[in-house]
């Protein structure tokens, strides 16, 4: 995780959505905020000017002084056109999984405990289709598209992906105790 105190200044306009309403709004060139977290590629900005905080994605990166970071790929199989298997392809996915954050949290949702279930359902070519249900740490939070989006988006670009569903559900309710040790750590809870 990344953290600052110093001002920046957008140097161009930007898109970003607002935390936790999740409304997307265009920050103006010349904005200035504070990176209050970076994390799975994208920038949690605190912004007062516009009411608090605001999350622009990896793309973006560039106008808040950062680097846009590579996207990640890892070949399908062994790199020769042989097709990933459904054990690798699903370990691939709980690790992109883990790159996709509550803006508000610094803590993946996986160790949050926000991840209920993960399963491929086998698709066209040796593919296959991948079906999340995940929850939110509050019904009320409004980031629950933003996220959930993130994660789809994430899954949809391994190889062996033909599409994915992340859907958010309410049952169980989360609670803090389903959050992973390395969570719990990671908030000083333990």
């Amino acid at each position: 995780m990344s953290e600052s105190n110093d001002w920046i200044e957008l140097s161009r306009d930007t898109e970003a959505v607002m935390v936790p309403a999740g409304h997307t709004v265009l920050l103006p060139k010349g904005t200035r905020a504070v990176i209050t977290q970076s994390l799975g590629g994208s920038f949690t900005l605190h912004v007062p000017e516009y009411g608090g905080l605001m999350r622009i994605s990896n793309r973006d990166a560039d106008a808040v002084g950062q680097e846009v970071a590579p996207a990640e790929s890892k070949p399908a199989g062994d790199g020769e056109g042989t097709p990933v298997g459904a054990e690798e392809l699903e370990t691939q996915i709980w690790d992109q999984l883990k790159t996709c954050y509550d803006p508000e949290i610094p803590v993946n949702i996986v160790d949050l405990g926000l991840v209920y279930d993960m399963k491929l359902v086998s698709a066209d070519a040796g593919k296959y289709r991948a079906e999340v249900k995940m929850t939110l740490t509050a019904q009320g939070c409004g980031m629950g598209a933003t996220i959930a989006a993130d994660a789809q988006y994430k899954i949809e670009s391994l190889p062996g992906v033909d599409g994915a569903e992340v859907e958010i559900v309410w049952s169980p309710v989360w609670n803090p105790n389903m959050i992973s040790p390395e969570g719990r750590a990671k908030l000083g809870m333990d």
